[in-house]
């Protein structure tokens, strides 16, 4: 009877067992479900990531860099509207292409033994050493341990995108698996060796090899591999010349990592570790340089940028494919514009007198000729008197400086008119006494004098400052700042305040043209286009298009244009700009035979000048002043020289009106 009254207890406490272990069941399948949701949302968010952030793919192929094809620029001939040869690119760097099959397999496998061990194994990522670096990334704060592969090291030189941050480093991984799919070790190989900087201005083991031991590559003993690949790791601390202790230091440890993975013999590593190194500047090929003008430096600035964006590499890559690849450049330069401007800018002794000499340096002055119905940049000119070099520096396309007063008629009196805010008979009061709304800021006249009531089309005539300031204190700095940077192209202007304490949105910048930075020339001759163009904005470019050697189309740069203006503002602008050059500020800029209209400017200080002006036919912009800028007195020598180049481009046109 006992035995029974039991049988339900245990019962019982196997019933409340079972119920607690399935309970447990129940939980850890209840946590395990939130595991796999929440993984598979996280692996949903990672891919949506992967797709949007880190699957922008490199445009190469690695045949590409091993054409050894000289690329063309050409322009189109006036008259006959066929293309004509301008100028042929030859690279400036010491770097000579060889193919997979001439580089010494001791150069490969050294490559291979200190840098990637495991790089036949692998699919563009060393997984072991990967992890690792994560965890030292995460858990060490700290990103000293390499963990790049020779693929991810080849996309490194490819795109230069080495920030040390778990983006890039995803991005460097994904890109490395992507590019081992499409090629075979031997290719990327082949590419790493070719583009890799060993010093010296050297870019690929071949160039290296004769700088450094004075050899062909394929004369290299094993124990010069294993020096040169040495270098790779630090050109500057690893330098034969420099530091020879620390080049055989790296050389020795690469062999014993040849002779320990064994691609070397005892023998071998032995015989190699013996031998003596010998460094001697060996000669190398002179480079052939041809004589660019400003122009065709412009054009390699242009086409190597927009390889770059267009390919998703570096800069450095994107050169070497245009001085390689055999690329046919179609520029947009006009012969007699450039030659027109060359014959004034050619010679210094054309530079106006009157302004204030540096003890230390030469007045500079730059100008850049745009057809404003095409976009097309025809003609240009980076510095005044003899050219120093190839690629030097352009200041009609490199250069910023505040643009003073030439800023007027884009920030004010433009963007005044289209918003209602004047006309060029309204009236304001110039006078010292006014007080702005928005601002306790308020600016003097270059002549410290006040006029009392004058109209908007006599404050532009004599650029008064005063005027211009109350008409930005109507419109708001802000508004004006948006309606310049999207009407009128200018984009070197700083938005919100930079590391310097830097902003753009402001009284000066927008009423006097004191940018923080200023403005290329270039940017202000397009600026301009609307004025002349009944109110359409043209960028300026410097070619159409470029192809490939078999006339495949790489690039495309389409004329890009929108309106910026009303046709009513524009006439309005060339009214008033017009009365500038005939009366005002501008009369030193005056044709004698065709319509003008422009602006003078001047930054603060007198340290730049500035004549930006156009004709029925073409707007061009001229800057003067010093590199480094200095005082150079009240005179423009930007006017004068802006009509000495447009009169000469003038002299055979046909006289034509300003549109109505």
């Amino acid at each position: 009877m006992a035995a029974n009254n039991n049988r339900p207890a245990k019962a019982r406490k196997r019933g409340a067992a079972s119920r607690f272990f399935l309970g447990i069941l129940r939980i850890l399948g209840t946590i395990l479900l939130i595991m796999l949701t929440t993984g598979l949302i996280f692996s949903c968010i990672f891919a949506a990531y992967v797709k949007n952030h880190l699957s922008s793919a490199m445009d190469i192929k690695p045949e590409d860099f091993s054409l050894n094809l000289t690329s063309v620029i050409y322009y189109t001939d006036k008259e006959t509207g066929e293309y004509k040869e301008l100028s042929l690119l030859y690279g400036k760097e010491n770097r000579e292409w060889v193919d997979y099959e001439e580089i010494p397999k001791w150069l490969e496998k050294a490559a291979v033994a200190i840098e990637d061990k495991r790089f036949y194994k692998h699919s563009g990522v060393d997984w072991y050493r990967t992890v690792g670096a994560f965890g030292n990334m995460f858990l060490g704060m700290r990103d000293t341990f390499g963990a790049s592969t020779i693929t991810q090291q080849l996309i490194k030189n490819l795109t230069q995108y080495d920030d040390v941050t778990v983006k890039r480093k995803l991005l460097e991984i994904f890109r490395a698996l992507d590019f081992e799919k499409k090629y075979s070790k031997e290719q990327i190989m082949e590419l790493y060796l070719n583009l890799i900087y060993l010093g010296r201005g050297c870019y690929g083991v071949a160039s290296a090899s004769n700088v450094y031991f004075g050899k062909e590559l394929g004369e290299l003993t094993l124990a010069e591999c294993a020096s040169l690949i040495g270098i790779t790791n630090n050109p500057s601390l690893y330098d034969p010349y420099y530091f020879p202790e620390n080049n055989i230091k790296r050389q020795k440890t690469i062999l014993w990592e040849m002779y320990d993975q064994g691609y070397i013999t005892k023998e071998q590593y032995e015989e190699a570790i013996s031998q003596e190194l010998v460094f001697q500047r060996g000669e190398t090929e002179e480079t052939i340089i041809s004589d660019y003008s400003y122009f065709v430096d412009a054009v390699i600035e242009d086409v190597i940028n927009a390889l770059k964006e267009a390919k998703n590499i570096s800069y450095k890559a994107a050169e070497a494919l245009l001085f390689s690849s055999g690329y046919k450049i179609y520029a947009t330069i006009d012969p007699d514009v450039q030659a027109a401007i060359d014959e004034v800018y050619g010679d210094r002794e054309n530079l106006p007198a009157g302004y204030v000499r540096s003890s230390t340096q030469e007045l500079q002055s730059s100008i850049a000729v745009i057809d404003p119905f095409t976009g097309d940049i025809v003609g240009l000119a980076g510095g005044i008197g003899e050219k120093e070099g190839n690629r030097v520096y352009n200041r009609a396309t490199m250069m910023l400086r505040p643009p003073g007063s030439t800023f007027k008629p884009l920030a004010v009196y433009s963007a005044g008119i289209e918003l209602g805010k004047i006309m060029p008979y309204t009236t304001f009061n110039d006078s010292a006494d006014v007080k702005l709304k928005g601002t306790s800021w308020y600016p003097y006249n270059d002549d410290f004098n006040n006029n009392g009531l004058v109209t908007v089309r006599y404050a532009v005539q004599r650029s008064l400052n005063t005027i211009a300031a109350q008409i930005i204190d109507m419109i708001g700095p802000s508004t004006a700042f948006d309606f310049v940077r999207d009407r009128f192209g200018i984009t070197s202007m700083v938005d919100e305040t930079d590391e310097q304490g830097f902003s753009d949105r402001d009284y000066a910048p927008m009423a006097l043209g004191q940018l923080s930075y200023g403005a290329s020339v270039v940017e202000m001759a397009s600026a301009y286009t609307p004025f002349v163009n009944n109110g359409i904005y043209t960028r300026g470019r410097t070619y159409t298009h470029v192809t490939d050697s078999e006339g495949k189309l790489i690039l495309e740069n389409p004329l890009e244009s929108h309106v910026a203006i009303s046709e009513l503002t524009a006439y309005y602008m060339t009214d008033l700009l017009t009365n500038v050059v005939n009366a005002g500020s501008g009369i030193l800029a005056k044709l004698p035979d065709m319509p003008t209209a422009g602006k003078t400017g001047a930054a603060g200080n007198w340290t730049d000048r500035w004549f930006v002006g156009y004709t029925p036919y073409y707007v061009a912009a001229v800057w003067s002043g010093y590199d480094n800028p200095e005082y150079m007195g009240p005179s423009n020598p930007s006017a004068s020289l802006w009509k000495m180049v447009m009169q000469k481009i003038h002299e055979d046109l046909e006289y034509k009106q300003f549109s109505r």
